[in-house]
């Protein structure tokens, strides 16, 4: 086979999608416009510590488990360095109105056992709650790597997190801690829907893990697949336009005027950002204004601490913080009220003793905020000083932030050594997404199917894939890339040998 496919960008859904297409034969070349390769798997240095620009851990990598089969197909698992969380407490949910930790572990076992100590009265809830999550996680094939012709939408895309949990019980904690790490797809209390909280969560339960140095060994790892077959990764390379002839994708056009040919094309950017690239009207109008219409999600604000060594015990889990008592309320926030909620991620690395060298605290944090700057694009390859203003806002919003994390953790502000800041700009600039959304589209249980991209476009040849095809994150947008590639091969025969089964 030498049909060629060219594939813009190269996040999880790019590389996923030209490994697997490379392993089938297909010439792949992908595009970045970025210096490194990854999306939200990117990391950065400072002061020789390794931080996450993205993802700080992962679920569903235990051998059986889907994302640990598709990524032995690709020949990557035995690559990765990482270690498995706090059997007894991956996430950590906490309440500033009281010093108690509700603790999420591993295994539908443990998760019970540990929910039920906390809220003994309420263990028909409970088990009730997990009952439903494995049993929405059950009747969606492709998050079990299995087909079938009879797959039907179920009633649980209907049903918004919410109001199903607040279902179960009376008790508002139980009913707040239940849906305590919602950050992981920054829920919307009345549109989020149960759906999305039920399969990213339960990959979770089932096993989580961090990576030691970082999270962009998964874009090493592909990489080196994809060019072990061939295929080409050019960095720094931005696509411009979608240059359409006869109905088709013909080339497309770089910002340095460059063309690259293929016979079929991928994009994994935002699909408004796919849109402004084609000139064409074979994309109609209607379909340009729905597209454009659907509403992002959040962004955020980060802060990646280097630490005064020997001076803040490490952490196995990772704490969701809120100074409020409704879950859902993190991201309603104005100036005053700001944070309303944070996480606290530690980073894992090779020589680590019973201290932690570096932990990333993340709030929520809207476009708006930082709306007044957004004329400047700063990054590597395009670098650019956003003011003194800009500065002071992130240094008052990172102090303020410190301040609170301080109330959880005495004495942390002591061990902070030197710290830096990301804002929704950093995001926007770095992921290509006009507002920094960190999840890309908002999901809607009230008009699921307006938030339903399909990866197939009107262009025949053109094809979508990334975090805005069906579900976010390392799980979901591997999920996505196997639909996206089953328009160029048999997906019967893919999942065949992703389960190690005979074709």
């Amino acid at each position: 086979m030498n049909q060629k496919v060219v594939i813009i960008g190269s996040g999880i859904g790019g590389l996923m999608c030209g490994a697997i297409l490379a392993k089938a034969g297909y010439s792949v070349t992908i595009l970045e416009m970025n210096k490194q390769l990854g999306g939200t798997l990117q990391t950065y240095v400072r002061e020789r510590h390794i931080f996450d620009s993205g993802v700080h851990y992962v679920g569903g990598l235990d051998k059986g488990q889907t994302l640990y089969k598709i990524f032995d197909y690709l020949g990557i698992m035995q690559d990765l360095k990482i270690v498995k969380m706090d059997v007894s407490a991956f996430d950590k949910i906490c309440f500033h109105s009281d010093n108690k930790e509700y603790n999420f572990g591993q295994g539908y076992d443990q998760f019970k056992k540990n929910l039920i100590e906390s809220f003994p009265s309420e263990e028909k809830a409970i088990i009730e709650y997990c009952n439903t999550i494995q049993k929405i996680c059950a009747s969606v094939p492709l998050y079990n790597l299995k087909l079938t012709e009879n797959f039907r939408i179920s009633s649980y895309y209907e049903l918004d997190t919410k109001h199903f949990i607040a279902s179960l019980t009376s008790n508002t904690r139980l009913q707040n801690v239940l849906a305590g790490n919602n950050p992981l797809y920054a829920g919307v209390g009345d549109k989020t829907p149960l759906y999305v909280h039920a399969l990213v969560i339960n990959s979770y339960i089932e096993s989580a893990w961090r990576f030691v140095n970082g999270g962009s060994q998964i874009a090493r790892s592909l990489c080196k697949i994809i060019r072990s077959h061939g295929g080409i990764i050019k960095t720094r390379t931005k696509v411009n336009k979608i240059h359409v002839d006869q109905e088709l994708a013909h080339h497309l056009v770089t910002e340095d005027g460059n063309k690259f040919f293929g016979d079929y094309f991928i994009s994994t950017i935002h699909p408004s950002q796919t849109l402004k690239m084609i000139d064409s009207n074979i994309i109609k109008l209607s379909y340009r204004k729905r597209i454009n219409s659907l509403e992002n999600s959040t962004s955020s604000f980060m802060i990646n601490i280097n630490l005064i060594p020997n001076t803040f015990k490490y952490s196995n889990s990772n704490y969701y913080c809120y100074l409020t008592d409704d879950v859902w309320n993190g991201m309603e926030h104005d100036d005053h009220s700001w944070p309303k909620f944070y996480a606290v991620f530690h980073s894992e690395f090779a020589k680590r003793n019973e201290f932690a060298e570096g932990i990333t605290i993340m709030a929520y944090m809207k476009y708006e905020e930082v709306s007044r700057w957004s004329h400047t694009y700063n990054t590597v390859t395009h670098p650019s000083d956003r003011g003194d203003d800009y500065a002071t806002f992130k240094k008052l919003k990172a102090e303020k932030l410190i301040d609170c994390v301080e109330q959880k953790f005495p004495g942390f502000r002591k061990c902070i050594k030197s710290y830096t800041t990301s804002t929704p700009l950093t995001f926007r600039d770095y992921m290509g997404t006009t507002d920094g959304s960190i999840y890309g589209i908002k999901k809607d249980y009230k008009d699921a199917i307006k938030s339903f991209i399909s990866p197939r476009t009107k262009i025949n040849n053109l094809f979508l894939s990334g975090q805005n095809i069906n579900l976010h994150g390392i799980l979901g947008v591997s999920i996505s890339s196997l639909v996206s590639c089953s328009s160029l091969i048999n997906l019967t025969d893919l999942l065949n040998k992703i389960n190690n089964e005979p074709s």
